[in-house]
């Protein structure tokens, strides 16, 4: 070997020895990106809703996806629907991965349920807590045995964190992580904890209040805060974003858009009965049926079979409207069966694997809604149908006239059968009573008073009464 080649040789070698470490060292973890604390945060700052319980299962099922250390919320809320609060309680409990939450101002009533069941708690300064009394649509409490269930949610709940013993001398102690009775102290106003809540008054914590009684971990006025008190450093926040379908979703999952929902397909309904063939009033009622049930189902609130129901209602109700006289078992049936398909599409399956006053509630408020609004939709559409759909209106010609009036030509029958009351003619097929007569070279339908007449009797025409033509026969 020449020395050119033993020197191509070892730069060769050099080159390779350095290429080997290099990779080497990025393997071993040298890139700082590498040993970064994940970070999965989402908004929690609407009232709590199927929406948002839509949400957290997303953002925790992506947290796990991407091997996430943290899921952190942001939280200000005052509160919303326990069913969904329960729920999202129940995942939080469950998770595998750690969860924060930072309380941005307010964490009233299922908010603060939700916020007790997080690994750890942190407020902004002149933040709250509490406030988890169960109340109705106007803010009355609801009856006891709600609120029983809602003390003993919130006592597990803060008893899910765990205690510590501590040994006082002969004396063993068992102090809460988060004490359940204050939990319990945010629903019950008869509860006393001295120095902390007088009986009467449902307890609120502001941020020192909550630090002081192991409700908080730390005061903190932004993510940035949080993170140092919690003595997590190098990391990176992985942000859920909200998509244009979650925000369609949630604007039609509001109580008072699914009730404008039923109304319109109410009114839809009622205007089709009302004006000949098929057209734009049963398409806005399809619509509104799609709309109603689209998010629920999105949801994974409404299953297939509550579905099917509603369907076979409205079948059940065509049938009896067009194929079956009068109003009755079908009909019935009909309206039982889309009642109850509009009902349970709004409530989450899920509170029936908990209470069954949690299931029995959110059942009540769901069919209160949809009883309303099917009510205020059919006094609605009478309203507007006689104000809007009427000859003299500016949709008048979308319906059939009610007033025809002779003086615009309308007659209810012809005159021309009236004048031939006692004139005769001859059978022109057998009446049985029913039949064809030949009255001065024209046919007439006409039917004999009595008796059958045969072909090619002569007949005399007696009366004229409902558009029909009544005939006796003649002795000649």
């Amino acid at each position: 070997m020449n020395k050119n080649t033993h020197r191509w040789f070892l730069i060769l070698t050099a080159i390779f020895s350095l290429s080997f470490i290099s990779a080497g060292n990025l393997n071993n973890g040298d890139d700082p990106d590498s040993d970064k604390i994940i970070i999965y945060k989402y908004e929690m700052t609407e009232q709590i809703a199927p929406a948002i319980w839509r949400i957290t299962q997303r953002c925790f099922e992506e947290a796990k996806k991407m091997g996430a250390d943290y899921i952190l919320i942001h939280m200000n809320t005052y509160g919303g629907l326990l069913d969904a609060a329960d729920s999202i309680r129940t995942m939080i409990l469950n998770s595998p991965i750690p969860v924060l939450v930072f309380i941005d101002n307010n964490a009233a009533s299922a908010g603060a349920l939700i916020a007790i069941a997080c690994d750890s708690i942190y407020m902004r300064p002149g933040g709250s807590i509490g406030a988890a009394t169960v109340v109705d649509q106007t803010g009355k409490p609801v009856p006891d045995k709600y609120q029983s269930f809602m003390r003993s949610t919130m006592r597990a709940t803060a008893e899910a964190h765990g205690k510590d013993t501590i040994i006082q001398g002969n004396d063993t102690i068992l102090q809460w992580h988060r004490d359940p009775k204050i939990a319990e102290a945010m629903v019950d106003p008869s509860i006393y904890i001295e120095g902390i809540v007088d009986t009467g008054k449902v307890l609120t914590l502001t941020t020192e209040e909550a630090i002081r009684y192991g409700f908080c971990e730390g005061e903190a006025a932004s993510i940035k805060e949080v993170m140092e008190i919690a003595g997590i450093d190098n990391y990176e926040i992985k942000e859920y974003k909200l998509t244009a379908l979650d925000k369609i979703v949630g604007f039609l999952l509001n109580p008072v858009v699914s009730g404008l929902l039923i109304m319109l397909i109410v009114g839809g309904i009622y205007f089709e009965l009302q004006s000949p063939g098929i057209g734009f009033p049963l398409a806005a009622a399809i619509t509104a049926a799609v709309l109603y049930f689209a998010p629920h189902y999105l949801e994974g609130l409404v299953q297939n079979w509550e579905i099917i129901i509603f369907v076979a209602g409205l079948i059940l109700i065509a049938v009896e409207i067009f194929a079956i006289p009068g109003f009755g078992v079908a009909g019935i049936s009909g309206i039982v069966l889309v009642v109850g398909g509009l009902t349970l599409a709004m409530v989450d399956n899920i509170v029936f694997d908990f209470n069954f006053s949690l299931a029995f509630a959110a059942i009540v408020k769901s069919f209160f809604i949809v009883a309303v609004s099917m009510f205020l939709g059919l006094i609605l559409s009478l309203w507007l149908g006689g104000k809007l759909f009427t000859a003299k209106k500016a949709f008048g010609g979308l319906a059939l006239n009610r007033d025809m009036k002779s003086e615009e030509g309308f007659i209810g029958v012809e005159s021309k059968p009236k004048e031939l009351i006692g004139r005769t003619g001859v059978a022109d097929s057998v009446l049985r009573p029913s039949g064809k007569v030949i009255i001065d070279n024209e046919i007439y339908d006409a039917k004999a008073e009595y008796g059958f007449i045969s072909k090619g009797e002569k007949v005399k025409v007696i009366r004229y009464e409902t558009g029909q033509i009544y005939v006796v026969k003649v002795e000649d």
